[in-house]
């Protein structure tokens, strides 16, 4: 979509983390884990949950809930926010799907 007459230079086609360098692995890593936390910061405002009360509801320092708030995720795992879900009152399921061939894959073969 073109917004102010400026024209798009690049669109992502797959996952914007491999679009930014990471490995495919990586790149899933990285998109599950910001999904995670977004479904974090959804339980958050839907509770409406201070800083002061997200420590005593996740059982953590106030230095990883800021951490949390601000988007500092890099230095935590996937299991560790999953975590922070279910103490949030969240279930997750998971949905899995076979994998797009790569363009530059196919033109290699």
């Amino acid at each position: 979509m073109l917004r102010n007459g400026n024209k798009a230079t690049h669109f992502s086609r797959v996952n914007v983390f491999e679009d930014l360098g990471f490995s495919p692995e990586e790149a899933a890593i990285l998109r599950m884990k910001t999904q995670l936390h977004v479904e974090i910061m959804r339980a958050i405002e839907r509770r409406g949950l201070t800083p002061r009360q997200l420590e005593k509801v996740l059982d953590v320092p106030q230095p990883r809930v800021s951490e949390l708030i601000t988007g500092k995720i890099s230095r935590m795992t996937a299991d560790l926010l999953a975590k922070y879900l279910y103490r949030l009152g969240r279930e997750i399921e998971m949905n899995t799907k076979t994998r797009r061939k790569r363009r530059d894959a196919l033109a290699s073969a």
